[in-house]
């Protein structure tokens, strides 16, 4: 295909023929979604009502649906009910710049961005995705040093990407988003001034969604997750829930060999602690099997959705290094896995990077400061 007609497919807004209103029944209990669309307005003065721009790929058509009646409850699990639309709820008032209004993917990186950063909102956070999964992730002691901690962590992955904020963007902020190429960036709010210098992207969209403020609520909201099939069946499963958010519910690693019991001979640190935590939140929106890295609340290196369950820890290493992971590689990092290879398989692969402590899941999550031989 000419290059000239591949960038017409990505450039041409492709339009849908699914309805404007879906219902799924479960039993007696049925869900409500209408179709979310949206009026912009045109340079030469007129309306022009736009859904998703396309799907997966050009190709594809695609449709954006929001909750809006209905209640569920199967088994001892309520989930979420209408009037809690995000990435869903967006209006057109939210888009501060429309830009090439969004398609599929701008949509589910916002979507993933709040999944982690639901867990991170308690000081300034930022994550920048690329294709549903993150690239860099950091809390900062200010929004601008959030983002340039996260950008730094994976500065190629980032050209592209969506950056979605755990606070207002102020000047400093958006004078650093505004000098990288981005296709997406989501704020509970936008200081004075600050359009005018992200609006110097005109393609950028950017998206003010005010209920981010109230984000840390949805850690308690379960909805439906569901799976379509090349054979037109669906599979239907409650989503995933964090259920490491505190010390308490890290465990330590014991193993008992040959009647001897063996365990770590210290614990980790508070600070070491903060990082499996904070590296804990970042996984819950990577695609298994991954390994990250992280080192005072940044992520130096993120290995992801990799077949190979062992070499995703060696992987992650490999991109911290050739991708200049906060300039120079940190000493005593942090690592995290989403896995199901024992510790004794991934945790050799480690030692590259020769983290402080390590955790992975188990029942519960177990936590270990390392002792390399």
């Amino acid at each position: 295909m000419a290059a000239q007609d591949l960038k017409k497919m990505y450039t041409t807004i492709l339009g849908d023929h699914f309805p404007m209103e879906m219902k799924i029944s479960f039993g007696d209990q049925t869900l409500v979604y209408r179709k979310r669309t949206w009026k912009i307005p045109m340079e030469d003065g007129t309306i022009d009502e736009r859904g998703v721009r396309y799907g997966e790929n050009p190709d594809q058509e695609a449709a954006l649906y929001e909750l809006v009646n209905g209640n569920l409850t199967l088994g001892d699990c309520k989930f979420i009910e209408p009037g809690h639309g995000l990435v869903s709820g967006i209006s057109v008032e939210d888009m501060l710049q429309v830009g090439k209004h969004p398609g599929k993917i701008n949509l589910t990186d916002i979507d993933n961005g709040l999944n982690i950063l639901k867990y991170l909102m308690d000081r300034p956070a930022a994550v920048i995705l690329k294709h549903n999964n993150p690239c860099g992730a950091a809390y900062g002691k200010t929004l601008a040093d959030a983002y340039n901690r996260a950008n730094r962590a994976d500065r190629i992955a980032a050209f592209g990407g969506a950056v979605i904020m755990s606070r207002p963007v102020d000047r400093a902020t958006a004078e650093l988003l505004s000098g990288n190429y981005l296709e997406v960036v989501c704020a509970p709010d936008f200081e004075e001034g600050t359009l005018d210098i992200l609006k110097a992207r005109k393609n950028l969209r950017v998206i003010k969604m005010a209920r981010i403020d109230r984000l840390a609520d949805f850690e308690k909201y379960r909805y439906v997750d569901f799976k379509s099939l090349i054979d037109g069946g669906i599979i239907a499963q409650q989503s995933a829930v964090n259920s490491i958010r505190k010390p308490e519910h890290l465990k330590d690693a014991v193993t008992t060999y040959k009647g001897k019991e063996y365990r770590c001979e210290r614990q980790p640190t508070p600070a070491e602690i903060d990082d499996m935590l904070f590296g804990w939140a970042v996984e819950h929106g990577v695609t298994s099997n991954s390994v990250i890295y992280v080192k005072d609340g940044c992520t130096v290196g993120i290995g992801t959705g990799e077949q190979d369950r062992v070499g995703v820890a060696e992987i992650a290493v490999h991109k911290a290094y050739i991708k200049y992971a906060d300039i120079l590689w940190p000493s005593s990092p942090t690592a995290t896995g989403r896995t199901s290879a024992s510790a004794r398989e991934w945790a050799p692969f480690c030692r590259r990077a020769a983290p402080c402590a390590t955790l992975k899941p188990s029942r519960p999550a177990t936590r270990r400061a390392p002792r390399w031989p």
